[in-house]
């Protein structure tokens, strides 16, 4: 008898001892609950602003668009048209696209068809000729920022526009060749000039 009492006192201190080590896990646990400590500093104030992208033309002189008739090979008609970055970004690039509303073959030759060159003035084109057919000299610098066919979509390589502020003077001419033949005569074809500006790539502000 005393044998068995022995055991059932030991089974019941075996169940309380394993009771308070589960007891006692819990409250350890409980301390990851309760009592964090934390800390903070004061915001440090931080702005961002987007800059704007924008490009604008405006005339100078004779009247843009023009429409005119009548041309024959070695026929050109120039007009000057100032080119101004009125947004606070600087662009990475600018681009001219001249596109055709309808097929021609003053625009699908790429030889003989109609070419376009654009030049760019340091200084304002000044206007002679008429206002018709008016005629433009640089007192200052001249460079060529394009030639080739009409039909095209090129960019424009130091222009003062890829910096907000800058203007370029420009002046675009569209001739048809000397050399095209009888399968020009009695075409005709509509021109959109677009100078698209890009902004430039991002970087570590």
């Amino acid at each position: 008898m005393t044998s068995s009492r022995n055991v059932v006192a030991r089974r019941r201190t075996q169940v309380l001892g394993s009771l308070g080590v589960v007891a006692a896990a819990a409250a350890v646990a409980g301390l990851g609950t309760f009592g964090t400590f934390t800390d903070s500093t004061t915001p440090l104030s931080t702005e961002v602003a987007t800059g704007t992208v924008s490009i604008d033309v405006s005339q100078r002189g004779a009247t843009v668009p023009v429409t005119t008739a009548g041309f024959v090979p070695g026929d050109s008609m120039t007009r000057a048209v100032d080119l101004v970055n009125d947004g606070t970004s600087p662009l990475g690039r600018v681009s001219l696209a001249s596109t055709a509303t309808a097929a021609s073959v003053l625009t699908s030759d790429a030889t003989q068809g109609l070419q376009l060159s654009v030049r760019s003035c340091s200084a304002a084109w000044t206007q002679g000729g008429t206002a018709s057919a008016p005629t433009y000299t640089c007192s200052g610098t001249t460079s060529t920022l394009y030639s080739g066919r009409a039909v095209m979509d090129a960019p424009l390589a130091g222009v003062a526009s890829l910096q907000p502020g800058g203007v370029d003077h420009l002046v675009f001419s569209l001739t048809l060749p000397g050399t095209a033949g009888d399968s020009f005569q009695g075409k005709s074809a509509t021109l959109g000039l677009t100078f698209t500006g890009v902004q430039r790539d991002g970087t570590a502000r």
